[in-house]
């Protein structure tokens, strides 16, 4: 057995003894991309060797001692460690590869795994090495395919891209943060988290970049490599690497990480994940974040026209004779379900019967599991005597940058934005008197489908006999699925005040401990 047992060994050493891949282009990490010629990659023993088309060789080294990065579905970086004396891990050479197609790339890439598996054993001890190359995705795990597939879709069309940088709060703010702060750019390597039509990455260029990675998951990167090409002057500094941030490895680390992440009420999409999944990554420590610190704000509301408006929508269920149909059984779900959707609209802060409170999220600090549940007690004073039809919220993102401090808000009575505001309204309103106390909680889970359920509870103590004892207290609570809101998207319209009412400049936020 012994014997047969070192056949089948020599066979699969005989096997293993020798595989060539043709690469459509060859070029050293540190050349001029002109000087990039076809070639070859060899596999043999124990090494891998790459050279071009004149046999000058590019790379030749121990498979353990190669890095193998993927920038693209048929781009690739082969980095070889240099010294280690320094407990630091350093790179000695690199050489940038192409393959005709994708088919060739993946075939290479499981080829380098098999072999360096030989040769590594577990392969556990490869730093940021190819074990992201072979195991599954994360966000695959926390993501269900079909929402991954609609995701990507939306974000891979130019009308949506249009819609975005036709945002000018949106992209005027992001252009004003990066050039009022050169100094965090001039000379230093980003990482654009979530590139779309890659405008981040050009400003980064615009501000002095050394080189930015512009990571874009969505067919939107084809278009981001048009855009750079046309742009050559800024685009030589820049490589567009389609991939998810998760799985995509770059040659280096980052000084600065530039993204827009945010989603309705700052979370939805849960591409915030992403963005701290890239921090821990790719950025050096205390490297900066552009944005650096966004802020969940909310306050209760009033508005009857909003309540009255959503609760008509069920009136189609009441109607007991609908083609000799009764409908009425299905009225109470129909009406809850119209009160579980988030309105997304641009309303008048006149609205609001109390000042607003904010949540901190810190983006160089969080974990991405603290974006799993996000639990906010709430705690406000009542100005006014009004119904309380619900939670209006909104969000703001600091770009804490060395040379200025910018903030892009999207609160009501400023100028709108493409993400509007968000009211989270109760299918059942809670009186309240001014002066009064009111509490509650809105907790966050956050659902395969790349959004959140909310969960919303407000109370409030009843005037009158008793209330010196605590009074009674009112509870409404409602479950929202910030998946499927519902799109108003009308003007702030200027609402009739009721006498006890007067125009509130809440010009100060209350800061949630």
């Amino acid at each position: 057995m012994l014997e047969g047992g070192a056949i089948m060994e020599d066979s699969a050493a005989q096997k293993r003894k020798q595989q060539e891949f043709a690469l459509a282009s060859v070029s050293e990490v540190s050349s001029a991309p002109s000087s990039a010629s076809p070639g070859v990659a060899l596999f043999a023993g124990d090494r891998l060797q790459i050279r071009n088309e004149s046999h000058r060789v590019a790379l030749n080294a121990h498979l353990s001692d190669i890095q193998l990065f993927r920038l693209g579905p048929i781009e690739s970086v082969c980095m070889v460690e240099g010294s280690e004396a320094d407990k630091q891990t350093s790179y000695s050479s690199g050489v940038a590869i192409q393959f005709r197609n994708e088919e060739e790339s993946e075939a290479f890439h499981c080829v380098f795994q098999q072999w360096k598996k030989g040769f590594d054993v577990q392969g556990g001890n490869l730093p940021n090495g190819t074990d992201v190359i072979t195991s599954k995705s994360k966000f695959d795990e926390k993501i269900e395919p079909s929402s991954a597939k609609m995701y990507f879709h939306y974000y891979g069309q130019l009308l949506h891209q249009q819609n975005m940088l036709q945002d000018y709060v949106r992209t005027g703010t992001y252009y004003a943060a990066v050039l009022e702060n050169r100094a965090d750019f001039v000379g230093r390597v980003v990482v654009d988290v979530g590139a779309g039509s890659g405008i981040l990455s050009l400003f980064a260029a615009q501000a002095g970049a050394k080189h930015v990675y512009a990571v874009e998951a969505s067919e939107m990167a084809e278009y981001a490599r048009k855009l750079v090409a046309g742009n050559p002057i800024l685009g030589q500094r820049i490589t567009v690497i389609k991939g998810k941030v998760e799985d995509v490895e770059l040659p280096e680390k980052a000084d600065i990480l530039i993204s827009e992440p945010m989603g309705t009420l700052l979370v939805n999409e849960r591409m915030l994940e992403s963005y701290v999944i890239a921090r821990d990554r790719f950025l050096i420590p205390n490297g900066k974040m552009f944005p650096t610190v966004g802020r969940i704000h909310m306050a209760p509301f009033s508005d009857e026209y909003l309540f009255v408006e959503i609760a008509n929508k069920a009136l189609f269920w009441q109607q007991q004779n609908y083609y000799g149909v009764d409908l009425t059984p299905l009225h109470g779900t129909a009406f809850q379900g119209y009160f579980s959707q988030p309105v997304v609209d641009a309303f008048d802060p006149r609205l609001l019967i109390a000042a607003p409170m904010f949540h901190v999220l810190d983006f160089t600090k969080i974990k991405e599991e603290e974006l799993y549940e996000i639990d906010i007690p709430l705690r406000f004073t009542a100005t006014v005597g009004a119904r309380l039809h619900g939670l209006a919220c909104w969000f703001d993102v600091l770009f804490n940058g060395s040379t200025a401090r910018r903030w892009l808000t999207t609160a009501p009575g400023s100028p709108t934005t493409h993400w509007y505001q968000l009211r989270c309204v109760l299918s059942q309103p809670i009186y309240v008197m001014a002066g009064q106390e009111i509490t509650g909680r809105m907790h966050l889970i956050a659902h395969t489908a790349q959004s959140y359920t909310i969960f919303l509870t407000l109370s409030a103590k009843t005037w009158g006999p008793g209330a010196e004892q605590g009074g009674i207290l009112q509870t409404s609570s409602c479950k929202l699925d910030l998946k499927e809101p519902y799109y108003r998207m009308s003007q702030p319209q200027a609402y009739p005040l009721t006498q006890d009412q007067q125009p509130q400049p809440f010009l100060q936020t209350q800061v949630l401990n």
